[in-house]
Order: C-alpha cells, then sequence, then structure tokens
C-alpha cells in the first residue's frame, strides 16, 4: 500500500530553514544520471526491459547501506494518478518528465524525502539529494555515498574516454547536475539581476525558474545549476558553483543592505502591504502569490516583520501549488476555486504565526 504521507505532507527537512545561509538559499540538489550496461536507455527500451530495470533497481533496497538514510518506499508511476505525480513534481521529487513520459517509471523516496531515486526517466537512474540552505558539497557526498551502492549493484554504463554515458549529450561525463534555489528579491528590487545573470551564464551555468528547464522564474526564486558534466571532475563543478553562488549571496546581502538604509520606507510600506494583502485576500493567484511571499520572506529576513518562520513560508511555496492545493482539499478544483482556496490556506497558516 502508498503511503500518503508523500502526498499529503508539505513540509519536508530540506523545505525547513535550517540550513547555511537559509535566508537567501532556499535549498540545495544533486542529481546524477546514471544507466544500466546492456539496456537501451528509456525512450528506446521495450516495454520488458524497462519492467526489468525496476525489478533490478527494486533488489538494490535489500543492499547494505541505504538504511544510512531510513527506509526508502518504491513508488510505480503506474499505481499513482495524475494529481499524485503533480504533487510529486510540485514538491521536487520527480522530474515532469517522469511525472508526464516515463514507461514504467518510478521513484524510490526515503521517510525524509531527502533521497529521491527516479527509475525509468530520461536515463535509467536518476539519484537526487536535497538539503536545506546552501549544502551543495552535504549534498554531493551523499548523493556520492548512495551512487556506490547503486553501482556495486547494478552495471553501470561507462566509456573510459566519454566517462558516463546518458540519453542526453549535455550529461555524459560525470552525469552531474548540481544546483541551488535561491531567493534574490534586493537584486531585483535595485534591477542588478539581469546584470548578475548575464555574469553567471558566462561561467559555464544555468538560470532557470525552481521547476527546472523550461520553467518561470517566479517570487524571485532562482534556480542555478552547473551545465557543463564533460571534461571537469565532480569536484571541480561543486567548486565553480561554489564560488559563482557564495558571490550572488554577497552580493544579495549587499543590495538589501542599500534597501534597508536608503529606502527603509519603501521597503516597509512593500513588505507590509504584501503582509496585509496575503491576510486578508479572498482571492489569489499563483503568480501574486509567489510575489507576496517573497516580500514577506524578505521583510521576516530583515527584521521588518517578527515571527513569521522560514519552514512556514518554504511550506506556503508547496502548499499553494495547483496539484497540492487539489490534493489537500479532496477534490477537483476549477482556476478560480483553487485561487480562493490559495488565498483561505494562506490566510489560515499566516494567522498561526
Amino acid at each position: 500500500m502508498i503511503s500518503r504521507k508523500f502526498f499529503e505532507r508539505a513540509l519536508t527537512d530540506w523545505m525547513k530553514g535550517d540550513g547555511p545561509e537559509s535566508d537567501i538559499v532556499i535549498s540545495s540538489r544533486v542529481r546524477i544520471a546514471r544507466n544500466m550496461s546492456g539496456y537501451p536507455f528509456p525512450m528506446l527500451a521495450t516495454k520488458s526491459q524497462s519492467q526489468e530495470v525496476l525489478e533490478k533497481v527494486g533488489q538494490v533496497l535489500q543492499a547494505d547501506g541505504l538504511a544510512e538514510w531510513g527506509s526508502f518506499e518504491f513508488l510505480t508511476l503506474n499505481n499513482l494518478n495524475d494529481l499524485e505525480k503533480k504533487v510529486l513534481v510540485e514538491k521536487h521529487l520527480i522530474s515532469p518528465n517522469l511525472a508526464n513520459e516515463s514507461q514504467n517509471g518510478a521513484v524510490l523516496l526515503n521517510e525524509s524525502e531527502s533521497v529521491s531515486i527516479m527509475v525509468n526517466e530520461e536515463d535509467h537512474l536518476r539519484i537526487q539529494v536535497l538539503c536545506s540552505g546552501f549544502q551543495i558539497r552535504e549534498a554531493w557526498s551523499i548523493a556520492n555515498r548512495v551512487d556506490d551502492i547503486f553501482e556495486n549493484q547494478l552495471e553501470y554504463a561507462f566509456d573510459e574516454k566519454r566517462g558516463f554515458l546518458t540519453s542526453c549529450p549535455t550529461n555524459v561525463g560525470t552525469g552531474i547536475r548540481a544546483s541551488v534555489m535561491i531567493h534574490l528579491p534586493a537584486l531585483v528590487m535595485t534591477q542588478q539581476i539581469n546584470r548578475i545573470l548575464q555574469a553567471i551564464t558566462q561561467v559555464g551555468l544555468a538560470v532557470r525558474g525552481i521547476y527546472g528547464e523550461g520553467s518561470e522564474a517566479v517570487g524571485n526564486l532562482f534556480q542555478i545549476s552547473n551545465q557543463i558534466t564533460l571534461g571537469q571532475s565532480e569536484e571541480e563543478i561543486l567548486d565553480n558553483l561554489y564560488g559563482v553562488v557564495r558571490q550572488i549571496i554577497e552580493h544579495e546581502r549587499s543590495a538589501r543592505q542599500v534597501l534597508a538604509s536608503e529606502s527603509r520606507a519603501r521597503l516597509q510600506d512593500r513588505v507590509c502591504r504584501s503582509y496585509g494583502v496575503l491576510t486578508h485576500a479572498v482571492i489569489m493567484d499563483s503568480k501574486e502569490a509567489a510575489q507576496r511571499l517573497s516580500d514577506v520572506r524578505l521583510g521576516a529576513d530583515l527584521g521588518i516583520l517578527k515571527g513569521v518562520p522560514q519552514a512556514a513560508l518554504n511550506e506556503l511555496l508547496v502548499m499553494t501549488q495547483p496539484a497540492f492545493l487539489q490534493q489537500l482539499t479532496g477534490e477537483k478544483l476549477s482556476a478560480d476555486d483553487r485561487d480562493i482556496r490559495r488565498a483561505e490556506l494562506i490566510r489560515s497558516r499566516l494567522a498561526q504565526r
């Protein structure tokens, strides 16, 4: 029987806001792409071949070592409805690609949802680790150890010259994709963000919305990740991302200081207006909710608003998404009904502070 906690619980460990630099960096993620030797990539595999991959991966759950991260549950996508799949996407536990297009897809989730292992997505395995705050090296350490456990049980597709072989050429080599979800409201308000983002792309990094490629950056939240996987070691990839993100954090802190010292009244007015709207609005669409919550987050970080915990704001990032709202209410909602329920939920959560 599938545990309901993955669909009914919005707040997971990586959202608790207790990691380093968590006032700016929401989370750190490392994802490793791997394929099994002797099997076609998932997009070319037959149903029986995909099923064999599922069975072999499932056997690894019995291997020594995985228990370090708690018990895992094996969720096959064919046993989930569309709403449940979308909830897992909104919680960043599976990709939209796995939810929409996978044949015999599955995900292995540990209790805390810090480790998720997608099966038969674009590659046979996508090992993902999520940590709170700026902990990219810690996320890599865990992902690397989980990867070692699977590599001891499965024969990976590997080439001496090219490294790990993947479905998409941009992942060939290390197969590692490291990223941070970062909140940059002050850089946006001071109109420095475009210059910063252009500089990021010039050093081999990509900037996307919080749901990855093709998603829009809303609520001043951005996902920054490496683009290069071939020709660099894992350490070089992580060091480059770490160094750039560290600089972005300092730029954001400086911009916040400028706003707090030179435009204090305007900033306070903006924060308090957004808080007032969030605590009294009857209708709220997702874009406005993201922007208003961004203002409140900034106000809480700068001490303008007292008693608003980061964990509650991070939880609302997930709870206000369309699928989770419908899962929470237990019914399919129209866009207008979602906007009403979203406003009601935000009012209720912020009233608890």
